[in-house]
C-alpha cells in the first residue's frame, strides 16, 4: 500500500504539472546566457551546464530558465500508463495511456530519414554538442519502447509504424562507429561518432524488438552485431565501462541498469547466443547488485562512492529488477528494499522525488525527466510486477 500511494501521488503530481518541468542538463536554455557571446563558446557550455547541475539550489529561475516537456520523459511516462493499464485495464488508464502516446507521436523530429526524438535543450558533452532538437538514440529508443508496447496492447498500426520508424533512424541517420563482420557500434546521434555503450545497446534493443515484431531479419541481424560488440567489452569483474573511450572508462548505477535491462529484453526474443548472453547478464547483474546498492536499498551513484543517491538510479533500478525477475527470481526482494529507501530518503511529502542525497544534505530540485519520469515508470513496473505473483 505504501508503494501504491506513492505511486498515485507521483502520478498526480505529475499530471498537475503537464508532465513539464526543469531538468539536470537544461541550462544552456537559460535567455540569460543565450544572450551573451559565451553561447558560442565549447568551454562556457560545458562550464554553465555543470554548474547548473552540480548546484544545490535551483538556479534555473534567476537564469531565466523556462520549464519544458522531455521527449525521454513523455515516453518514461508513457511506458508507465501503459505498465498501470496492463494491470488494471481501466478506461481512466487507457485514457492516460494514450493521451501520453499521442503527446510522444506529436514531439517527432523533421527532416531525417526516420522517426527519431531528441532534448529539449542545448547539450554540450566532452565529445560533441548537439543543439536542441537534435536526434539521439536514447530518448528515441525508449519512444520506440512505448510505442511497441503499445502496439502489442492496442494493435494500432501507427505505433507499430512509428517505431518501426526509429530502425529506420538508427540504420540510416546514425553513424556506424564502429562495424566489422559480426560487430557494429551506434553513435549517439547523427553528428558523432562515440561509442558509447549503453546508448549502442539501446539501438540493438530498438532494432531486436521491433524485427521479431516484424518478422524482419535485417533488423534482428544488426541489432545482435549491436549486441556482440557490447557484451565482448564487458570487463573481468563483470561491469561495463560508459564508453570505449579513455574519459568514458568510469561506471555508474543507471548506466549499467540500461545495459543489463536491454540484454534481458533481448534475450527474451530468443535469438543469438543465448548462453554466451545469459551468462554476461549474470556476471553483469552480479557487479551491479553487490557493488551499486548498500543493505539498506540505498542505489549508489558510483560503485566505489557511498554518496550521491539518485533517484534516477533508484528509478532505472525497480525498472531493471522487474526485467531481470525471469533470470533472477529475488530481483523483486531487492527492488521492493531500493523502492521503499528511495520513498523514505527522497520523496517530499507534496509527493515528488528530490534529485539526490548527499552525505551531508540532500538537492530537492524535482527534475522531472531525471526523477519523477524514472520513479513512476520504476514504481509502476514493480507493481505490475508484484500483481502476477
Amino acid at each position: 500500500m505504501e508503494i501504491e500511494e506513492a505511486y498515485l501521488s507521483l502520478a498526480a503530481w505529475c499530471r498537475a504539472k503537464h508532465y513539464a518541468g526543469y531538468d539536470p542538463f537544461d541550462g544552456l536554455n537559460s535567455r540569460i546566457f543565450q544572450a551573451t557571446p559565451l553561447r558560442r563558446t565549447r568551454a562556457a557550455r560545458l562550464i554553465w551546464t555543470q554548474v547548473f547541475k552540480r548546484s544545490p539550489i535551483n538556479l534555473r529561475p534567476l537564469a531565466r530558465v523556462s520549464v519544458g516537456k522531455n521527449a525521454k520523459g513523455i515516453a518514461l511516462f508513457a511506458l508507465a500508463a501503459l505498465s498501470r493499464f496492463r494491470r488494471l485495464r481501466t478506461e481512466e488508464a487507457n485514457t492516460e495511456a494514450r493521451s501520453l502516446l499521442n503527446e510522444l507521436l506529436s514531439m517527432r523530429l523533421d527532416g531525417w530519414r526516420g522517426a527519431a526524438w531528441g532534448y529539449n535543450f542545448d547539450w554540450q558533452g566532452r565529445a560533441f554538442f548537439a543543439p536542441r532538437g537534435t536526434p539521439t538514440i536514447v530518448p528515441t529508443a525508449f519512444a520506440a519502447r512505448a510505442l511497441l508496447e503499445a502496439w502489442e496492447i492496442f494493435g494500432e498500426e501507427r505505433y507499430r509504424d512509428a517505431a518501426r520508424g526509429a530502425c529506420q533512424f538508427i540504420l540510416r541517420d546514425l553513424n556506424r562507429s564502429v562495424e566489422t563482420e559480426d560487430e557494429i557500434c551506434f553513435s549517439y546521434s547523427p553528428l558523432d561518432h562515440t561509442r558509447v555503450f549503453n546508448a549502442s545497446l539501446l539501438a540493438a534493443e530498438t532494432l531486436a524488438c521491433v524485427g521479431r515484431l516484424t518478422n524482419e531479419d535485417e533488423l534482428r541481424e544488426k541489432g545482435l552485431f549491436a549486441v556482440n560488440y557490447v557484451v565482448r567489452r564487458q570487463r573481468a569483474d563483470g561491469s561495463w565501462a560508459y564508453g570505449a573511450d579513455d574519459y568514458q572508462s568510469w561506471a555508474d548505477n543507471f548506466h549499467t541498469a540500461f545495459v543489463l535491462a536491454s540484454l534481458a529484453r533481448i534475450i527474451r526474443i530468443g535469438k543469438g547466443k543465448q548462453e554466451e548472453l545469459r551468462q554476461a547478464v549474470e556476471r553483469g547483474y552480479q557487479f551491479w547488485r553487490r557493488r551499486f546498492f548498500l543493505a539498506d536499498g540505498l542505489p549508489k551513484y558510483y560503485h566505489d562512492k557511498p554518496y550521491p543517491a539518485d533517484a534516477h538510479s533508484a528509478g532505472a533500478a525497480l525498472v531493471t529488477f522487474a526485467e531481470m525477475q525471469e533470470l533472477n527470481g529475488r530481483a523483486d526482494d531487492f527492488a521492493e528494499q531500493v523502492a521503499r529507501w528511495a520513498i523514505v530518503h527522497l520523496r517530499d511529502e507534496r509527493g515528488f522525488f528530490w534529485y539526490q542525497r548527499k552525505r551531508f544534505y540532500t538537492v530537492r530540485i524535482p527534475y522531472m525527466r531525471w526523477s519523477q519520469a524514472w520513479m513512476l515508470y520504476g514504481l509502476a513496473k514493480f507493481i505490475e510486477g508484484k500483481s502476477k505473483n
